[in-house]
């Protein structure tokens, strides 16, 4: 199984500030490909610049050394989010959707709004 990590799935990981539910813990102790997209560093990034989350320095070695894979932005990923209903209006969930879509992925989320649009998903 190939598992798309949404951002607050992997800073709950490498804080301990919520664990996770024992399916999804389960899930990503099996998976064949754990991805963690770089979308996912810019919502980070965005967020610590106006204080609303602070971030370790080593946040991107900590992610490589856990073993999870960084999901790179394709055109062909950032062109599906036309396609998609306005379900969801965060953009940069929308673009995880987006590329759990184009690249048939499961995605590990605690966002129930994530459902709407059709996606394998793992509550977290």
């Amino acid at each position: 199984m190939r598992l798309l990590l949404d951002t607050h799935v992997v800073l709950w990981q490498l804080s301990g500030e919520r664990e996770l539910s024992a399916p999804a813990r389960k899930a990503i102790a099996a998976a064949d490909d754990l991805l963690f997209s770089v979308v996912s560093f810019a919502e980070v990034g965005i967020k610590a610049s106006v204080g609303k989350l602070d971030v370790p320095d080593d946040l991107q070695e900590r992610i490589a050394d856990s073993g999870v894979r960084t999901l790179g932005l394709s055109p062909a990923h950032g062109l599906a989010v036309s396609d998609l209903p306005a379900h969801h209006r965060d953009p940069f969930d929308r673009l995880i959707i987006a590329q759990a879509m184009t690249e048939h992925l499961t995605v590990v989320t605690a966002d129930a709004r994530f459902r709407d649009y059709g996606i394998e998903l793992l509550e977290a």
